[in-house]
């Protein structure tokens, strides 16, 4: 029998519109938040793993992706607010929320928020240490990162960049001036933070730090993996994550 073929939703609130890609069924529900520059697409490989589980909902940010550019660049609360209302209309929650770089930011707010909405959140490679809060020292970090990369990490990110259009430098101001240490004490959910163990864009002191400020966070890291742990050989941060998820509901029963 052929997988059923994905449903493709486009939905507008508050001015702004995304982009979401539903694969899988039942539950749990996994919502997949991308980084700057990227799209529901570099996600294709962990979407297969998860959609054996339940239900993946990977979603194009406006402007990001095949989602249109909205007339003003939205910041990370508004972000949420955004997601919070699909998921509503969807009757999707509560949800396993997983954010990547940047889309931790936005999956952070969303959990606080919105807190009906969520059931477990899971931070891959967190944004952003308070000691690089500006476009230089990211950018560095961003290159030194995806230098040692493979063909099939630096296309799709090229690609995506490519696809988020000429309003990238306000969307890294959205991200870099928002302080999601002000909103890591107020998680009230089972949390993990995930680390690639050679990422260069997010340094361990700073994850361990963000772990140790959610309430009862774990922190786990992926040998040999960087920045882009989630796109790059999937399957070891996949692992991980349904382990998180299986430990969580055993400590809830």
């Amino acid at each position: 029998m052929s997988e059923p073929a994905p449903v493709i939703v486009e939905f507008t609130h508050a001015g702004a519109t995304l982009i979401a890609e539903e694969r899988g069924d039942g539950r749990p529900v996994f919502l997949l938040i991308h980084g700057i520059g990227m799209g529901r697409k570099v996600f294709d490989g962990l979407v297969d793993i998860l959609a054996t589980h339940g239900r993946v909902v990977a979603i194009d940010q406006p402007g990001y992706g095949d989602a249109p550019e909205p007339p003003r660049t939205l910041t990370m609360e508004r972000t949420a607010d955004l997601l919070a209302a699909y998921l509503r209309s969807r009757d999707h929650g509560p949800v396993v929320v997983i954010g990547h770089s940047m889309g931790t930011q936005i999956a952070t707010e969303l959990t606080v928020r919105h807190p009906a909405l969520v059931e477990r959140l899971v931070l891959v490679a967190p944004t952003v240490d308070p000691s690089a809060r500006r476009l230089a020292p990211q950018l560095w970090r961003l290159l030194r990162d995806l230098a040692p990369e493979k063909p099939l990490v630096l296309y799709r990110g090229g690609r995506e960049y490519l696809r988020a259009g000429p309003n990238l430098r306000r969307k890294l101001h959205a991200m870099l001036v928002h302080r999601p240490e002000r909103a890591y004490p107020r998680v009230a959910v089972p949390t993990l933070v995930l680390r690639g163990a050679d990422d260069r864009v997010c340094p361990r002191p700073w994850c361990t730090e963000v772990a140790e400020t959610i309430p009862g966070a774990q922190y786990l890291e992926v040998p040999g993996h960087r920045h882009e742990t989630m796109i790059r050989e999937p399957r070891e941060a996949a692992v991980r994550i349904l382990a998180f998820l299986t430990r969580a509901a055993d400590g809830a029963a």
